[in-house]
């Protein structure tokens, strides 16, 4: 598809550089280099590595993993999904609610981007950015007169 290709490329080109993240697996690579792959840094590459076998052999019976999900419930795909970012999730949101000068715009930006708001086209993400930058600003912003 088109957006794994430019993806890819875009890896391609910018791994050199540090910017290995630009794709769609870019979750699953977080996982692996995370405390639940290993708990010794060095050995965490066994995930990695893993990840990259299950990826391959997904390819080569994606025609009937596709098939499968169709045949269930879209609920229940999205639940199995919500369920499997579960521990992603928290843990992002205990990073970003830890500092108590920045927790209520942490708050309001997870909640505004996790309300699916779309405005003028724009989705809830850059939405959930701006009010939480505007909340973060009101917050600190201290009158000079």
């Amino acid at each position: 598809s088109p957006s794994i290709a430019a993806t890819g490329l875009t890896g391609l080109l910018l791994a050199p550089f540090g910017g290995y993240a630009f794709n769609l697996a870019a979750i699953t690579a977080a996982i692996c280099m995370g405390r639940e792959a290993h708990e010794d840094p060095a050995r965490r590459y066994t995930a990695s590595v893993m990840a990259g076998v299950f990826y391959l052999l997904l390819g080569l019976v994606g025609g009937a993993v596709v098939g499968l999900l169709n045949a269930f419930p879209r609920e229940l795909v999205l639940v199995v999904a919500g369920l499997a970012l579960l521990g992603t999730i928290a843990g992002g949101l205990a990073v970003a609610l830890q500092h108590e000068a920045h927790r209520d715009a942490a708050a309001l930006t997870f909640l505004v981007t996790l309300s699916g708001l779309t405005l003028a086209g724009i989705g809830s993400a850059f939405w959930g950015v701006i009010a939480g930058g505007v909340a973060l600003w009101v917050q600190h912003y201290r009158f000079r007169g």
